[in-house]
């Protein structure tokens, strides 16, 4: 399994949005999902599909909250969804495969970030629960809609967060080690690369490419979980708190953060190319340190086939093999 990790060199940039991103796309036909889809760079990921022709269903644990978000948005459709119950993901994915035979673009934006220390049902670390194992369960159930789409196209949201680091893999769930909730996040962020590059491998010959995304330093719902001091040390607030804009540092708005997901999902240069991590409208460069590219041990494949192993001993799940 190779890993195709060289920038290609794309008219767009840090400033890009994904209107201008999206400008020539014909999504009309189009099935789409998004999670996360009701707020911030999920919705503006929605509003972008939609206009180009796409039927967007948006999984949301708030029905009635989501659908209000995305009121006037035409072509999104609000379906119930918890991503920390195993039950709601399969009830999820059987409706969408009784009325939908095939999925285009299955875009993985919800997700979490330094949260306190929370498990699920069944003790699983909520950072790598919400952001990896539920994206996991849900991708495995839709596959045979993946795989009829012909063509389909997968998109993970992970981010420069992967190299806080953190990474063990002989305890995901903290339970030897005491708890940080930056490392925590730093783990799921590399979980969300190192997925992109294993399901890339078992979906390629099927027309499946996965790709994994940083949007940039998007100030928003994200960041709930952090103190107003937390906040103020990232300095990227006015003084008057509103959001600094200025994305030569990373700095953008859900317009600009939304442009990286929505080229992975869109751009005719990705056709035959899978497993990249993306930044900024193009396939990033492997770094090994500074605050641009990926780390080496997030696309690794070997590591990557090891995680997704113990994603389906901890989930009970894989991708049918029947096909």
């Amino acid at each position: 399994m190779s890993v195709v990790q060289k920038p290609l060199g794309t008219p767009f940039g840090p400033f890009t949005t994904a209107e201008e991103v999206a400008r020539d796309v014909d999504l009309s036909g189009k099935i789409a999902i998004v999670t996360g889809g009701a707020s911030n760079l999920g919705r503006e990921t929605v509003r972008i599909l939609s206009t180009r022709g796409a039927h967007v269903v948006v999984p949301a644990r708030d029905v009635d909250a989501a659908r209000q978000a995305l009121a006037g948005i035409a072509g999104a459709e609000v379906v119930s969804l918890d991503l920390l119950d195993p039950a709601s993901i399969l009830g999820f994915a059987e409706r969408f495969l009784a009325e939908h035979e095939s999925l285009d673009l299955l875009i993985l934006s919800a997700g979490v970030m330094a949260t306190p220390l929370v498990r699920d049902a069944e003790e699983h670390e909520g950072q790598f629960a919400t952001n990896h194992l539920g994206h996991f369960r849900l991708t495995a159930a839709l596959w045979p809609a993946l795989h009829s789409a012909n063509g389909a196209r997968v998109v993970v949201l992970s981010s420069r967060g992967h190299q806080l680091g953190g990474f063990d893999l002989d305890d995901l769930d903290f339970v030897r080690r005491p708890y940080d909730k930056w490392l925590a996040y730093g783990q799921a962020k590399t979980a969300n690369v190192l997925f992109a590059v294993a399901l890339d491998a078992r979906g390629r010959e099927h027309r499946v490419r996965a790709f994994s995304v940083h949007p940039g330093t998007i100030v928003g719902p994200l960041a709930r979980h952090l103190s107003s001091e937390e906040i103020d040390m990232f300095g990227v607030l006015n003084d008057d708190g509103t959001p600094i804009i200025d994305p030569a540092r990373d700095l953008k708005t859900p317009e600009q953060g939304a442009a990286t997901t929505v080229w992975c999902a869109t751009a005719p240069v990705l056709d035959g190319i899978g497993s990249a991590y993306c930044e900024d409208c193009d396939i990033a460069s492997v770094e090994t340190e500074g605050r641009f590219g990926v780390r080496p041990f997030a696309i690794d494949p070997d590591v990557a086939e090891a995680l997704w192993s113990e994603s389906v001993r901890l989930t009970g799940t894989d991708l049918p093999t029947r096909r």
